[in-house]
């Protein structure tokens, strides 16, 4: 609880939070005003400096890797953009949402027309001020099939889009409550004439302007003078982002001070890294999940007999003890945990049982072995975690063959190109967007090919559905068939685990939303003198 109340008070000193909501939240986790009017005081102490270089070592870059936000894909490339880039709007640790070039989001009764309000002032770093016609151009370019963009599959209902004056008029084909939301995605960044004269540019309005570029190397930035918001993020002369694949690595240039914070840290070295003197870990549960993916479209996994044989042959209680080590919660097969608001907790948990497994595997009609693709960098433990699978499936009669993939071209060759893999997913703002973006028939990061129009007719039922209890039903339902019978495997829900230099650098706040404080950390926290 102190722990949270403490982010919570750096969060108002920020000016992210106003002291009356500070005051709410501490009351409501049973803090006494004096109490809390003494963590503020502390934040309020911790003023942002300015000056120096911050550094962060990461895991998740490429030498594939696109400045385009369209084709942002991993962690690198998803927490550089937050340096340089800026939204419509982004969300915060506690799952609201705060507008950013978007002064208002305004809707229709239907929920089917959406007004965005265009801040005035916004000025990107060519110079050129950020206008209705950039944002209307940023979203017609994502929602272009031609794009590829990640976040395709989210922008699908749109119907139309229309730039006039200050507002941009977005027209949707079916109502959709959770539509501001969808405008935080991480692909959505606003660029001149919405990126198509050169997305790769890296010009947007984000606090700092792209200086570095080396594709699985290094990125760099330096403080973007005319940033909008210049008191609450930019306090770094420069911020620098390290491409360390390897975990031993990465650890190694934090606890050498060749950086201020990674991310990734493996579990099991958690409590290690502890007795480091200066350094702290940063985890927090949110809605990540690491997950064995199976192309349903594929032989020999267009059999559901075979699908559900990999799913029971899972020991996940064995892979959450000694994988996350207590960092995370046992998955269920569908990508949706208790960190969700519309989240059914009374469906029953999937448990290893290998003589159903067994059975189903027979009746498949498979035989030989099974090719499963794994990668250092498909998540902390991928390597161990296969060959603990292997070890379960064996259990009941089905051979796992492991091939292990380099990092580099892993996330552009193997994840949604080959038909059984393990990946990660940092989880969405809603269920929809989660569906959206991922298990919907026609979504370009469908990576397990599941394709069910009744799936599809359920998700647009639920995206129109204002009453919550009927929409919460609606979600159960579509749960339950990904979990029976689409090809995704969730052993578990990960924390994001990283680790920071605090006794260098202030400004830390845990958010759920993502790690690296949702990729935000280098924008935001600060050198302290």
């Amino acid at each position: 609880m102190s722990d949270e109340l403490n982010h919570l008070a750096l969060r108002m000193a920020k000016g992210a939070l106003s002291r009356r909501d500070f005051l709410g939240r501490a009351a409501a986790l049973g803090v006494s005003a004096i109490a809390a009017n003494t963590v503020a005081g502390k934040a309020l102490a911790q003023t942002p400096v300015r000056g120096g270089i911050l550094k962060a070592g990461l895991q998740g870059g490429e030498s594939s890797n696109s400045l385009d936000p369209a084709l942002n894909l991993s962690q690198v490339t998803f927490s550089f953009c937050k340096q340089w880039g800026e939204f419509i709007a982004r969300l915060t640790p506690e799952g609201g949402l705060e507008n950013l070039i978007a002064e208002e989001i305004g809707a229709s009764k239907d929920v089917k027309t959406w007004t965005i309000k265009v801040r005035d002032g916004v000025e990107f770093h060519n110079g050129k001020t950020v206008t209705a016609e950039d944002v209307a151009a940023t979203l017609e370019r994502h929602s272009d099939e031609k794009s590829k963009s990640g976040a395709l599959g989210i922008l699908k209902n749109i119907k139309g889009i229309k730039a006039a004056g200050k507002e941009v008029i977005v027209t949707l084909a079916d109502p959709d409550a959770d539509f501001p939301y969808l405008m935080a995605d991480y692909h959505l960044v606003i660029q001149p004439n919405g990126g198509r004269d050169d997305p790769n540019a890296g010009i947007s309005a984000g606090p700092y302007k792209v200086t570095v570029n080396q594709p699985g190397v290094r990125h760099g930035g330096e403080r973007f003078a005319n940033y909008w918001r210049g008191d609450r993020a930019g306090h770094a002369d420069q911020v620098e982002i390290v491409v360390i694949n390897d975990a031993t690595a990465r650890l190694a240039a934090l606890q050498g001070g060749q950086v201020h914070f990674i991310n990734r840290v493996e579990p099991k070295v958690v409590d290690l890294v502890k007795r480091v003197p200066g350094v702290t870990i940063e985890n927090v549960s949110g809605k990540g999940y690491y997950p064995f993916n199976i192309f349903c479209d594929t032989a020999p996994f267009d059999n559901n007999d075979l699908r559900m044989a990999l799913k029971l042959a899972m020991d996940r209680d064995e892979l959450l003890a000694k994988i996350l080590r207590g960092y995370g919660s046992v998955g269920n097969d569908f990508p949706i945990n208790e960190a969700y608001p519309l989240f059914s907790d009374d469906i029953e948990q999937r448990k290893f049982d290998p003589e159903k497994a067994a059975a189903l595997y027979k009746k498949s009609g498979h035989s030989g072995s099974i090719l499963l693709r794994t990668s250092d960098v498909a998540f902390p433990g991928a390597i161990d975690a296969a060959q603990l699978y292997q070890q379960s499936c064996a259990k009941a009669g089905i051979k796992i063959e492991i091939k292990r993939e380099p990092g580099d071209g892993y996330w552009s060759e193997v994840w949604n190109k080959k038909p059984f893999s393990l990946s990660y997913w940092g989880g969405r703002a809603t269920q929809d967007q989660m569906y959206s973006t991922g298990y919907i028939s026609t979504a370009d990061w469908n990576d397990t090919r599941y394709k069910d129009p009744k799936f599809d007719q359920m998700l647009y039922a639920a995206r129109g559905e204002l009453d919550q209890d009927k929409r919460k039903a609606i979600y159960r339902d579509m749960a339950m068939l990904i979990r029976d019978e689409g090809g995704l495997i969730v052993p578990f829900f990960n924390q994001f685990i990283d680790a920071a230099a605090t006794d260098k650098v202030g400004g830390y706040i845990k958010s759920p939303q993502g790690e690296m404080m949702d990729g935000y950390a280098l924008a935001e926290c600060w050198l302290k003198a």
